[in-house]
């Protein structure tokens, strides 16, 4: 059993009198305490963010204060643990104090000494913990911006907001077109998560059949039909502590909807033949490339469970909304692919940044990666010229001129180098081979500026 973050201080002493005294002290300090008569099986009992202290007396039946003290260090070293000694025990505890003890009380104590140790470890362990929680902030970012790749504001944005979600418990509904990372949200989500030793269960709706969909969601028992030799775990169950991510939901019969309603409104799941209610401590994490109001709308998904989903919607923008993330993102896939075959890794030309910044992705992150995996393998970088995506023609819409083609070439070529060139013009300059006052006169001409990227200029123009 845990010990409740509420506590502040544990105090273990065998001695039924003194352990009393020192517990109605403290609780007249106002400090939340929890007396114990021995030690073993605390350190298995505190959390490591536990924000609370420890005042042990060293010399007890079972497990003594020295190993307590080395029990809980071995799992939280900062954690203050002040130890309560004899008049004979002092050399024992200077050593305990060289073993990471906060402090020791040696027997017989004022009251007002106990306090003031013990006020001085809280107000220690409340600065740890701040710190603690300051660092792992600063990481999560960090691992955010790793995994979420880009710059551009929608991206900056959502990454803020699985930051503010991942440490609630909120289920989450992920809005994305096909391709756009919605897994990836996911897993972030689950990893920035209190949740992140717990199990992290993905399944995609939409391929599964719909004669299995129930057992593998809810599990059964045997016997519950026919072919049900043994009792199967379901999805749900199976993610018990942890996250379930549940991709494709539109795809859910009006029926499973139902039963998943019930999950997500009691905590509960009932395996198909089977009559006991299991809790569930879960988060749940759909995902949906479909407007799911309007899927409600028709009749194609529960109007009550789309309402219970999008308590806390998170959507991630196509890649053809993120200006240049789509140049940042395709070079880091590449220099990954790079390194992952032991290949040199190649950069990008303007004519080809331009090409990749016209084109609009319909199959989002998934086709992007891919295009980096054959430039980096030396391959012709040649993006998919579907219907609907005429941006991806170099050489503007059809039927224009040719005077019109090469003015819509020469535009998509400045605005990629001047979205790559981070303010310096002296660099854009450079990149495109051509002196700075013609630069200066293309970019009045069509109408470009570093502004229009949203970067400040850092050189001036001769």
């Amino acid at each position: 059993m845990k010990i409740d973050q509420q506590i502040q201080v544990v105090l273990i002493d065998d001695d039924p009198h003194l352990r009393q005294a020192l517990s109605q002290t403290l609780d007249l300090a106002g400090l939340k305490i929890l007396p114990l008569a021995e030690a073993q099986g605390l350190a298995a009992d505190i959390e490591r963010d536990w924000p609370g202290v420890i005042v042990s007396d060293i010399r007890m039946p079972g497990m003594d204060g020295l190993e307590l003290l080395k029990e809980l260090h071995a799992q939280d070293p900062e954690l203050p643990v002040l130890l309560i000694t004899g008049h004979g025990d002092v050399p024992l505890a200077v050593q305990a104090m060289r073993a990471g003890a906060y402090d020791f009380l040696e027997k017989p104590f004022a009251s007002d000494a106990l306090l003031d140790s013990v006020r001085r470890a809280l107000a220690l362990r409340r600065l740890v913990l701040d710190n603690r929680s300051l660092r792992l902030a600063l990481s999560d970012r960090q691992e955010l911006s790793a995994r979420l790749v880009g710059h551009s504001p929608l991206m900056l944005r959502l990454r803020e907001q699985i930051g503010a979600l991942a440490a609630t418990r909120a289920d989450v509904l992920i809005l994305g077109e096909t391709g756009a990372g919605k897994e990836v949200v996911a897993r972030a989500l689950h990893d920035l998560s209190n949740r992140r030793n717990g199990p992290f269960v993905a399944i995609n709706a939409g391929a599964l059949a719909e004669s299995v969909v129930e057992s593998e969601l809810f599990g059964h028992e045997p016997g519950a039909f026919t072919g049900a030799q043994k009792r199967r775990i379901g999805k749900f169950e199976f993610a018990n502590g942890g996250t379930l991510f549940l991709d494709e939901i539109e795809s859910m019969s009006l029926d499973v909807q139902v039963k998943l309603l019930r999950l997500l409104q009691e905590r509960v799941v009932e395996r198909l033949g089977g009559n006991q209610q299991i809790p569930l401590d879960i988060r749940v994490i759909a995902a949906t490339k479909e407007d799911l109001r309007q899927a409600a709308d028709q009749g194609r998904f529960r109007a009550d469970l789309y309402y219970r989903l999008n308590v806390a919607p998170l959507r991630i923008p196509p890649l053809r909304e993120r200006g240049e993330d789509a140049l940042i993102l395709f070079q880091h896939f590449a220099d990954e692919a790079s390194a992952r075959h032991g290949l040199p890794a190649h950069t990008l030309q303007p004519t080809q940044r331009g090409l990749l910044l016209r084109h609009t992705w319909p199959g989002n992150v998934r086709e992007l990666q891919n295009a980096a995996e054959r430039f980096a393998l030396g391959l012709e970088l040649a993006l998919d010229n579907t219907p609907g995506n005429l941006d991806a023609n170099i050489a503007g819409d059809p039927g224009t001129s040719l005077s019109e083609q090469v003015e819509h070439f020469e535009k998509s070529l400045i605005a990629a180098e001047l979205a790559r060139s981070h303010g310096s013009l002296r660099s854009l300059a450079e990149a495109l081979g051509i002196p700075r006052k013609t630069l200066h006169d293309k970019l009045r001409k069509h109408g470009l500026s570093f502004d229009s990227v949203g970067t400040a200029a850092s050189d001036e123009l001769e």
